[in-house]
């Protein structure tokens, strides 16, 4: 008979950490959501205000000459059909599996995702100890954990995984 005590209810969610070096958010971020949408999975995109909620739905419609990535922001009746949706609060209309957490921000149940990816500015000495933070603590409550950082050429290097 096993330990309830050992039990998880809820399943772990993949927690990758991309710390910046060489590139803004609103250069690494289109990238990654590129790559999900290629996956079919809808992505949840939280900011820490309604400006940079705007801010960063510009970069997804100028970040690539060629093309640009669907999404919505704000009250849009039409949230579930959106594949990316940009906000500052706790809501997933969209019913994304993917979350990326920007400038910082947290978010109360990580479970509800499969996978969330945290982008944070790693040359804000600031930035970088609250990622370490959240790193300790969501390594502490047995997440699965991989920390990239840009290597010179701006390029994704896997440092950590826990």
């Amino acid at each position: 008979m096993g330990d309830d005590r050992l039990r998880c209810d809820k399943p772990m969610t993949h927690v990758a950490f991309y710390h910046l070096t060489k590139s803004t958010i609103e250069e690494a971020l289109p990238k990654l959501l590129e790559h999900t949408l290629n996956a079919g999975k809808r992505a949840l995109v939280k900011a820490n205000s309604a400006d940079r909620v705007k801010c960063l739905s510009s970069a997804l419609w100028t970040e690539y000459n060629d093309s640009w990535l669907p999404h919505g922001i704000e009250n849009n009746e039409h949230a579930k059909d959106q594949p990316i949706w940009l906000t500052f609060d706790d809501k997933n209309p969209n019913m994304a599996t993917y979350i990326f957490l920007v400038d910082g921000v947290e978010i109360r149940d990580i479970t509800a995702f499969e996978r969330c990816f945290d982008l944070f500015d790693g040359n804000d000495d600031d930035n970088l100890a609250a990622a370490r933070n959240r790193w300790r603590l969501l390594k502490d409550s047995g997440h699965e954990l991989h920390y990239w950082q840009q290597n010179e050429r701006g390029l994704w290097e896997e440092k950590n995984k826990s």
